[in-house]
């Protein structure tokens, strides 16, 4: 009896051991299983379709300052999922007839593919000029963007020139516009995106206005860069 009591406790030393072994497989096993899943992490791809909705709400504070409080909505990854979000501020100061001076600040939230996101907060300083040329509208704005983001902030400048011109729908009254914009980034000394657009805007009233418009943005750089865009801007002027 003796005899065969020592054998088994001569087996106990052997649990710890195999206790480590185990421990240290599941450690082993964890370990692939995250890097495993962050390798599925789908890339952002090159070219979306997306839908942008803006919404502006002017403040006049005089007849030569208004405040602007904006928002924007953006679904993408072929107008599935929200992929960006953005809140701003901005004040619009009239220097004379035609031209208009806007600084401005924005947060911006993105999520362009699963399991990767990106903030933004920036900084931006537009003149906007306004030229009548007989029944044409000529406007062109030059924005320059501090954009404070992870890993590292950059500048931008934009130039956006615009053309717009009244047109009459049964008797509904709208402007159809054509606009390009052009971005130089700093950060690469390259000039990095262009957006072509062509619209229609209608004033329902004297406080609310609509955009509708199609864009197509060329962008070698950012992913995703190239876009189809259907969009809406919903100007509210209290």
């Amino acid at each position: 009896m003796w005899r065969g009591a020592s054998v088994k406790r001569s087996e106990f030393p052997r649990a710890p051991a195999v206790c480590a072994l185990s421990f240290a497989l599941l450690l082993v096993l964890g370990h692939l299983s995250f890097t495993g899943a962050q390798t599925r992490t789908p890339p952002v791809p090159e070219n979306d379709t997306q839908q942008w909705n803006d919404v502006q709400v002017s403040v006049p504070l005089n007849k030569g300052v208004d405040f602007i409080l904006s928002g924007s909505f953006r679904f993408g990854r072929n107008v599935t999922h929200l992929v960006e979000r953005r809140t701003g501020v901005a004040f619009a100061f009239k220097a004379g007839k035609y031209l208009t001076l806007s600084p401005a600040f924005v947060n911006i939230a993105t999520r362009p593919a699963q399991g990767r996101k990106a903030n933004e907060r920036r900084l931006a300083f537009a003149a906007t000029a306004r030229l009548p040329l007989k029944k044409f509208t000529l406007t062109d704005r030059s924005t320059f963007e501090r954009r404070v983001r992870f890993p590292a902030d950059s500048s931008r400048y934009r130039n956006r020139l615009q053309l717009e011109h009244p047109l009459k729908v049964f008797k509904t009254s709208l402007q159809v516009f054509a606009s390009d914009e052009v971005f130089y980034d700093w950060s690469v000394d390259d000039w990095v995106r262009n957006r072509f657009a062509v619209g229609l805007s209608r004033k329902f009233n004297q406080h609310f206005t609509g955009d509708f418009y199609y864009m197509r943005q060329t962008d070698g750089r950012s992913r995703p860069g190239d876009l189809h865009v259907i969009g809406a801007t919903y100007r509210v002027r209290l």
